[in-house]
């Protein structure tokens, strides 16, 4: 009989515990049927190993297994994919090839949306094979930005976990850094979700949707001077009058090197763009030739930011979950290479007009540009308010029940 070499235990290790350690872990593993200390770390080792293979066998047969994604369309600098992103992953895509992979996969929410969004509860499961091949196709050098809304309880005024359970997930179960969280606040959103905003009045408008920028390293390559943002008036009374290097009350040192004139303020990590567009050529086009526009486009300042951000010209830019390919229009224009991919075929038709100007609709959307451009500023501000900003004193009773019972109007 031939004894299996792994079987033989001829290996020890030796595990440091506190007295109090050791007494509750003798106490667990006797309780559990256990003779040993060992058994009981050995049964423990044996479960978590199966249940690792367990859950990537799961993610492994979601892979196409052929390669059946097709391709859609092309310019000099990209490709649209029509098929599922993970067939582009895992058999058509080259490992560490992808320096930015800027997308917004469908949102976790509670009622369905006809572009196919997932389960919030069921989220984590069904992105692991994606981050598996995101791990895959992205350089060490590269960065991995997800803009992801979060999503309501049914039936009650509080706010699911989802996309921040996604984001350990990413972290301690698939090794990436979590370089810095973005929040993209869309000034022009309106107020949702209206049952407990504007009816029973005990939440305030949900506007503002989180944006993980991750990576493989701690290091991906990035510059903040590519996305300046113009001097505050302060700043720029400051720049011609001079400043006093002293110590700010919060005891930060601000020394001459302050007043340096560096050609624009760091951007902090909220970013405002208001998501307006309504009657660009995009949806000129979709509705004049009977196609279906996608009801959850990002605007193109977001992707802009994050392109001119992390990544140089030639290099390579993706959108697992394109849509009508808002990422791919805006790295053609930077002069980046680019994939989108997306299942639904309607929607990459429209967005086929992103990248040609071959109908009316062009000259028509030139003239609207132009005279937009020239009754506006060049430099686009919204207002936030501070906190508390209208004079509303205490006479306004509080809503006791929390909402739980709609007010009489």
């Amino acid at each position: 009989m031939t004894v299996n070499e792994s079987n033989n235990r001829d290996s020890t290790i030796s595990i440091r515990l506190t007295s109090n350690e050791r007494k509750s872990m003798e106490e667990i593993a006797k309780n559990s049927g256990f003779k040993t200390i060992s058994d009981y770390l050995r049964f423990l080792h044996n479960a978590h190993t199966q249940q690792v293979n367990s859950d990537q066998k799961k993610w492994i047969d979601t892979i196409p297994k052929e390669r059946k994604i097709q391709e859609f369309f092309r310019t000099d600098l990209g490709v649209m994919y029509c098929g599922d992103s993970l067939d582009y992953l895992f058999n058509v895509a080259e490992e560490e090839s992808v320096d930015l992979i800027m997308t917004s996969p469908p949102f976790g929410l509670v009622r369905k949306k006809q572009y196919g969004n997932e389960d919030a509860d069921k989220y984590c499961d069904w992105f692991r094979p994606f981050a598996e091949g995101f791990k895959r196709v992205l350089k060490e050098s590269g960065s991995l930005v997800i803009d992801i809304g979060g999503s309501w309880i049914p039936g009650m005024p509080t706010r699911s976990l989802y996309h921040f359970e996604l984001l350990i997930m990413l972290v301690k179960e698939y090794g990436f850094y979590l370089c810095q969280e973005h929040y993209w606040w869309n000034p022009s959103k309106l107020p949702t979700p209206a049952e407990w905003v504007n009816i029973r009045r005990v939440r305030v408008k949900d506007a503002v949707n989180t944006v993980w920028w991750l990576s493989k390293t701690p290091y991906p390559k990035a510059n903040n001077r590519r996305v300046l943002v113009p001097y505050s008036e302060s700043m720029l009374d400051l720049l011609e009058n001079g400043y006093q290097a002293k110590e700010r009350p919060s005891g930060h040192v601000i020394s001459k090197k302050f007043a340096k004139d560096n050609g624009g303020a760091v951007p902090p990590n909220l970013l405002a763009i208001a998501n307006t567009e309504s009657t660009g050529q995009y949806q000129e086009y979709c509705r004049k030739n009977g196609l279906p526009i996608h009801p959850a486009r990002f605007p193109e300042k977001l992707p802009e930011y994050f392109i001119k951000f992390l990544t140089d010209p030639g290099d390579l830019v993706l959108d697992p979950f394109a849509g009508s390919c808002v990422t791919g229009k805006v790295a053609e224009q930077l002069n980046r290479r680019w994939v989108c991919v997306e299942l639904n075929a309607g929607y990459l038709q429209g967005a086929v007009s992103r990248f040609t100007d071959d109908d009316d609709n062009a000259a028509q959307h030139a003239t609207k540009n132009k005279n937009s451009e020239k009754s506006k500023s060049k430099h686009v501000k919204y207002e936030i308010w501070a906190p508390c900003s209208l004079p509303i004193n205490d006479d306004i009773p509080l809503i006791e029940d929390g909402g739980r019972h709609r007010q009489q109007s």
